[in-house]
């Protein structure tokens, strides 16, 4: 299992392991990111099994012993599975979450207790500062959120914008198009009326790129790119609501 290195905007490194055994033939990537600064964070600290593989990676970019946070969209094996090897690893490293998050899992399951972040809080970490962004149930798990790095202008997406295969690290062309498709091929989003507009405050951000979690980086116009998937899945609640698969409370 090897892990690529990219870097896709100042100080922002994508770390991607590929695997072609999930969704085939086109396969999936799992991206973990790399916030570069005075105290690096971690977006993503992916699965158990794929520690070896990441931390050599990160090891290769940065000491490990100078990860100092650790975050990630929401609690799920993909997204934290490693968590607590990372910690051992770096042992002034604390792993950062919204409150939901905290209350429900982290505080239990981390090694160490965690920072919890309040909607809208920046951790600055020296050369780079991270705004914490709660998105309940979006795209799924009622304790997820996403990270904005304000100085390079980057949203870290978590599974937002999840589209298959092992293309370039960083894209311009369209991504809603494989994200719709995913999304038929995975059911992965959470189809509730806070969905679109959740998505839709996003897209207010002075958004340059978008790291995503499963599958390329989208750098270009981000609002707009949020916006038509705000609008992709108001069709879809609106369509299900019209078939009667879902009842209005």
């Amino acid at each position: 299992m090897d892990a690529r290195i990219d870097e896709i905007g100042e100080g922002i490194v994508r770390i991607s392991v590929f695997v072609p055994d999930i969704a085939p033939p086109a396969g999936f990537t799992f991206n973990h990111f790399l916030v570069r600064g005075d105290e690096p964070l971690l977006f993503h600290c992916g699965l158990s099994k794929m520690f070896p593989a990441v931390s050599a990676a990160v090891a290769r970019v940065i000491p490990l012993e100078r990860l100092r946070w650790l975050s990630f969209g929401h609690f799920e094996s993909d997204e934290c599975g490693a968590m607590n090897e990372w910690l051992a690893a770096a042992p002034q490293a604390q792993a950062a979450h919204g409150m939901t998050g905290c209350m429900v899992s982290l505080n239990d399951m981390a090694s160490r207790p965690p920072r919890v972040l309040s909607n809208g809080e920046v951790i600055d970490l020296g050369g780079k500062r991270v705004r914490y962004i709660d998105t309940p149930h979006v795209p799924h798990g009622w304790d997820a959120g996403v990270l904005f790095e304000e100085t390079s202008r980057t949203l870290l997406c978590g599974d937002l914008f999840t589209h298959t295969g092992n293309g370039r690290a960083l894209v311009t062309q369209d991504i809603v198009g494989p994200a719709l498709a995913a999304e038929d091929y995975f059911q992965y989003t959470s189809l509730c009326p806070s969905t679109a507009p959740a998505i839709g405050r996003l897209a207010e951000l002075a958004t340059a790129r978008l790291a995503v979690m499963h599958g390329s980086s989208f750098e270009g116009d981000a609002a707009a790119a949020l916006k038509s998937l705000a609008g992709a899945y108001d069709e879809r609640l609106r369509r299900a609501m019209g078939d009667g698969l879902i009842t209005a409370a």
